[in-house]
């Protein structure tokens, strides 16, 4: 454990010695790299903001043209993916998804859980109970515990853009993927082969397939140091970037031995649209609740994924139902749940493979919109959406969205950006919020959306400066005609 730093309360189960040395292997060898592919992103954003706008790129062009390469077949407890549950790596939460009936559960070190210490630690651990099968819970309310059937487990890390802040690897913090990813592999990895599964993961907030390049190295380097074939670690790489959308055959390519599919986020997704177009009019998007999976960018999106993963032999998985059903208002979960299996019925006769919920009571619906599609098939690979060409223009075709910029919107948007951050800081990453789950891409589209709307309502500008000064200023001004006044040409 030489030159590996803890600075918080150390959990001798998890954080043991050997535990450390294989996550400060990874990231001396791999971190150098993880550095130079963050600044490749600033450097491309500076592009952006100089009015560079993205493109199919040439340079892959080969990839993309070569009809004859697939990724792995998946393993056979990844074949039948068609409702997937997420949450974080909270105790009682992950035994309710476990148990839930859904087909595939994500633990979530990333926007569903606030990455306190003890949250990550213990994420650990419980994931190391989950595997062994042990994982349990007493409460003075009720006691939990798994079922004899379960859902198969997938871990999301954290991105590469964030470092774990309690760990120094040679006096600078480890990289948080290397950390969640490396604890993860060396504690559970050969358990869940002696098991029938694998490690299987989701990588968050790729922008680019160099990114998922680098990802394999670590996969290939981690099977070898464990003693593991390669191909033991498949992971699904979320499309939640807009930059990313242009490389998806790319980003499978890059993963082939150890890739089984493509996710399609949205809030994600949309608050990378407003990052990466900060400044452009045409990419001011109105109240998020009206850019849905159905207006021209985002379906331009959804189809090219299904046609880019069904191309290559891997599973395309839609998008989240955020929605938490009351049990005391029926009405609610009428309205909700109808959307929700209108989402799942445009998913599945789309050609998506699975789906995401965030509640346990929303996959029998799920479930049913899918069973209807897919009947007896573990999934629907062979449809392989030929019809379907979708150009740069597509992509980018944000300013076709219908909609606008309303009062209840901006509302909405400081109200539930404010409640979740509190909630965040406060260390629950996964909020209930309105009757629905929410988790860190909401702030961020939250956040994004104000941003925007302030930054391209030149004319309210100074209306808001002008107002926020008058109304929080310590010294009462008599008049705000009298500033105000100031401000007239």
């Amino acid at each position: 454990m030489q030159g590996v730093e803890i600075l918080a309360a150390r959990d001798d189960r998890v954080l043991t010695d050997a535990a450390l040395d294989f996550v400060a292997g990874l990231h001396r060898d791999f971190n150098p790299e993880r550095a130079r592919l963050l600044a490749a992103r600033r450097e491309r954003m500076q592009r952006l903001e100089g009015g560079e706008l993205p493109d199919f790129l040439p340079e892959t062009a080969s990839v993309r043209d070569d009809p004859d390469w697939g990724v792995a077949e998946a393993p056979p407890d990844l074949q039948d993916r068609r409702v997937e549950i997420t949450g974080p790596v909270d105790r009682k939460m992950m035994i309710n998804a476990l148990n839930s009936g859904a087909s595939v559960f994500m633990a979530d070190f990333e926007d569903a859980n606030s990455p306190t210490w003890d949250n990550c630690v213990a994420g650990q651990a419980n994931l190391i109970d989950a595997v062994e099968r042990t994982i349990s819970l007493e409460t003075p309310e009720k006691s939990y515990a798994l079922n004899d059937e379960i859902a198969t487990l997938l871990v999301r890390p954290r991105g590469w853009h964030l470092h774990e802040k309690h760990v120094q690897v040679d006096g600078a913090p480890v990289s948080a993927s290397l950390f969640d990813f490396g604890l993860y592999m060396f504690h559970c990895a050969a358990r869940l082969g002696e098991r029938g599964s694998g490690p299987y993961f989701y990588l968050p907030k790729l922008e680019s397939h160099r990114e998922a390049r680098l990802w394999n190295d670590v996969f290939v380097a981690a099977q070898e140091r464990l003693g593991l074939p390669r191909g033991t670690i498949r992971a699904t790489v979320l499309i939640e970037t807009i930059l990313a959308a242009f490389e998806m055959e790319e980003i499978l390519y890059e993963l082939r031995d150890h890739s089984s599919g493509l996710n399609a986020g949205r809030w994600d997704y949309i608050f990378s649209v407003i990052k990466k177009f900060r400044d452009r009019d045409e990419f001011v998007l109105p109240d998020r609740g009206q850019v849905t999976m159905t207006v021209p960018f985002m379906r331009a999106y959804t189809q090219l994924l299904v046609r880019a993963c069904h191309r290559r032999g891997a599973h395309a998985i839609g998008g989240m139902a955020a929605f938490i059903p009351s049990r005391r208002n029926p009405q609610i979960n009428a309205v909700a749940l109808e959307k929700v299996s209108e989402d799942k019925i445009r998913e599945a006769n789309d050609g998506f493979d699975g789906t995401w919920v965030a509640h346990p009571d929303l996959v029998p619906a799920a479930r049913a919109e899918f069973d209807k599609v897919l009947g007896d098939r573990p999934n629907q690979l062979s449809k392989l959406r030929e019809d379907v060409t979708v150009s740069a223009a597509d992509l980018l075709d944000v300013a076709s969205t219908p909609g606008d910029v309303t009062e209840d919107g901006v509302r909405q948007n400081v109200s539930v950006g404010v409640r979740y951050i509190g909630s965040w800081l406060a260390g629950i990453g996964a909020a209930a919020i309105n009757n629905l789950m929410e988790d860190a891409a909401t702030a961020e589209i939250s956040r994004s959306q104000i941003w925007q709307w302030v930054r391209h309502g030149d004319a309210y500008r100074p209306a808001a400066e002008l107002f926020q000064r008058v109304a929080l200023d310590p010294d009462f001004t008599d008049f705000l005609t009298l500033p105000a006044y100031e401000l007239l040409p």
